[in-house]
């Protein structure tokens, strides 16, 4: 199989995870509400877990923001390329591509947070799910449509 597939599924998902992060400031901006401190906290369970010293205490908690927006990114990419992978021969519906990308993504930064003990959405109400799922189907349907540009019917199969 060539790369092509999975390099435009790559581009589709990064596509997507800025998407995202415009939906979730513009939603901060407009309800007035705190960044999530969930990327940083991942980043740093996943740092103490791996036994990688982020640093002195002054820039620690700097180098979890980054590393928290870093993971984001790699998470929507890879999630695209994982699409690219699986739907480079076969004609995936729109909203079937925008339901497995966005909540392929919304599965994984929610199951890893749970995972890691940094939240439980089982106790989320109903304002916190539509925060975490709004974004996501923003991601998906900017990644499948970004899919769908790139990968036009003469480019599949």
């Amino acid at each position: 199989m060539r790369a092509a597939p999975v390099v435009d599924g790559a581009i589709a998902g990064a596509v997507g995870t800025t998407v995202l992060n415009v939906v979730t400031y513009l939603d901060m901006a407009v309800r007035g509400r705190p960044a999530s401190s969930s990327p940083e906290q991942t980043a740093g369970k996943l740092a103490d877990a791996t036994h990688v010293d982020l640093g002195p205490e002054a820039k620690a908690p700097n180098r979890r923001s980054g590393l928290g927006a870093v993971i984001g990114y790699g998470t929507g990419v890879a999630a695209g390329a994982l699409f690219g992978l699986l739907a480079a021969r076969r004609r995936i519906p729109l909203p079937v591509a925008v339901g497995l990308l966005g909540g392929g993504v919304m599965a994984t930064s929610d199951g890893s947070i749970a995972a890691l003990r940094i939240s439980d959405p089982r106790t989320w109400g109903r304002a916190d799910w539509l925060s975490d799922l709004v974004p996501h189907l923003a991601y998906g349907a900017a990644a499948a449509a970004t899919w769908r540009r790139l990968r036009p019917p003469s480019r599949r199969g």
